[in-house]
């Protein structure tokens, strides 16, 4: 940082012409810093550019709440509404720091928008989702059916990568029938345009993607939104570096421009053909 790299550089002292004795100073004296405006105004040496001041980070996750062996970031399960939405406004300001006070507050989720889990007392893990869906759903039985109109899931669960998404999309498949399918929509291995075959030709009751690919397909209208009740977010997963979705910029910014669609925020928290935004 700018003020550790000034402390490390040599104090210049800035001579002034005296007729008194020579400029060596005894050995049993320190000369005092005056801290003038000609003193203060001398620059380092060439060479040596002084960093710009960064703004302060935002405030991290606890080291012990992070599971390595389990892949599990226990902060989330233990943080309510306002919590969350605080947290994400943290990622936001931390990763779009270029942004005015004005795009931020466009960006922010309200706590009213997100559902509180912190009753759900299991670990956060692949094998608990399935319940962790149930307890949540409210009618658990939407959980086993689909819209009648092709590419229309009840349920979207977002994630980080490929990868995780498509092991989210092997352990909800008990919650698939022959007229409910789980669509994993992720760029990994699966070309966008058949990604558009599949939801346009199947019934869908879950689907599992990354930010990034749900955008583009609903941005082609392949991905249709009507008849969407929850939006659950894969937070706690971490990976070998201790990061997850919230934690990467790569998948932070991507997620929070595909949260902030006008066909999501008018529906969070509405009576009506609302939107339940789940951290998981």
């Amino acid at each position: 940082m700018a003020d550790q790299e000034n402390l490390q550089d040599p104090l210049v002292e800035v001579s002034i012409a005296s007729p008194g004795p020579p400029a060596s100073l005894p050995t049993n004296k320190k000369r005092k810093r005056n801290p003038t405006k000609e003193t203060n105004a001398v620059e380092a040496p060439a060479g040596k550019k002084k960093k710009p001041k960064t703004k302060a980070k935002a405030k991290e996750i606890e080291e012990d709440e992070l599971d390595l062996e389990a892949g599990i970031n226990k902060a989330f399960s233990h943080m309510n509404s306002q919590l969350l939405a605080d947290y994400v406004a943290q990622r936001t300001r931390r990763y779009e720091s270029d942004l005015s006070s004005i795009e931020l507050e466009d960006k922010y989720i309200p706590a009213k928008a997100i559902k509180d889990t912190t009753v759900w007392d299991k670990e956060r893990n692949l094998d608990n989702l399935p319940g962790f869906l149930e307890k949540f759903a409210g009618n658990t039985t939407k959980l086993w059916s689909a819209s009648k109109k092709n590419g229309s899931p009840h349920t979207i669960i977002v994630t980080a990568a490929g990868l995780r998404a498509a092991e989210i999309a092997r352990v909800v498949r008990n919650l698939q029938t022959k007229d409910a399918t789980v669509a994993k929509l992720f760029a990994k291995h699966i070309k966008l345009q058949d990604s558009i075959k599949f939801l346009k030709t199947t019934r869908t009751g879950i689907a599992v993607g990354t930010p990034t690919r749900l955008k583009d397909l609903m941005d082609d209208g392949a991905l249709a939104v009507d008849r969407l009740e929850r939006i659950v977010i894969d937070a706690s997963h971490i990976d070998l570096k201790k990061r997850g979705i919230l934690e990467m910029k790569d998948t932070q910014v991507p997620l929070i421009v595909w949260l902030g669609q006008s066909e999501f925020k008018e529906r969070y928290a509405a009576d009506q053909n609302g939107i339940q935004l789940l951290f998981y």
